[in-house]
């Protein structure tokens, strides 16, 4: 399949729909981090390219349940959420016939409808708890391929909730939004599989 993963520059989802025999390319405003086929811009000059799947991965930081409480204390916040509610249904209605979009958890205020699976590191291999919302298109329901919550118990919340207790600073939010291998290869293995 020829596979876009939009709004990514870390390669990871890419990468793992390539190791499954797939002509992939990531895109982001960003440079890619990982050596491989990328393209640095706007995902809407490349989106009408003849793509099979696309998975999307578009900043959540106006559309997020946990800063909901920004829109009513940052001046325009408002009108940053209702683009980014625009960016978001953009790529979800894209025309293409497979479409997977990813975001955490959303307010309603943005006005989309709710993810059609949520998912948790855990059950991919990773001792860490992040939901996470899959809007999907012509896709099944990604399985859980490492369910490993026997191993988080005892475990501190400052080790299993990582993402959440990360320290200020400028590089904050890529660490919170990496996706992680896990879930990467489980998209890659089972929608690649299709």
């Amino acid at each position: 399949m020829k596979v876009l993963v939009a709004c990514e520059y870390s390669g990871r989802v890419r990468d793992a729909f390539i190791r499954n025999g797939h002509d992939a390319m990531s895109c982001d405003l960003l440079p890619t981090e990982q050596a491989g086929p990328h393209y640095q811009g706007d995902v809407f000059n490349i989106i009408d390219q003849g793509w099979d799947l696309m998975v999307a991965h578009p900043p959540c930081t106006y559309l997020t349940n946990s800063g909901v409480r920004w829109l009513y204390e940052k001046e325009g916040r408002w009108e940053q959420m209702r683009e980014a509610a625009k960016f978001f249904t953009e790529l979800l209605t894209a025309d293409i016939p497979r479409i997977a979009v990813e975001n955490p958890v959303m307010h309603g205020h943005a006005g989309i409808r709710k993810a059609d699976q949520t998912i948790q590191p855990w059950q991919f291999g990773h001792t860490e708890t992040k939901r996470t919302g899959l809007w999907l298109k012509n896709l099944p329901h990604l399985v859980p391929t490492d369910d490993v919550r026997e191993a988080m118990k005892g475990m501190a919340k400052k080790d299993t909730d990582k993402v959440h207790y990360a320290s200020p600073g400028k590089d904050r939010w890529k660490l919170r939004s990496t996706t992680y291998q896990g879930i990467a290869d489980a998209m890659g293995n089972q929608w690649g599989s299709l």
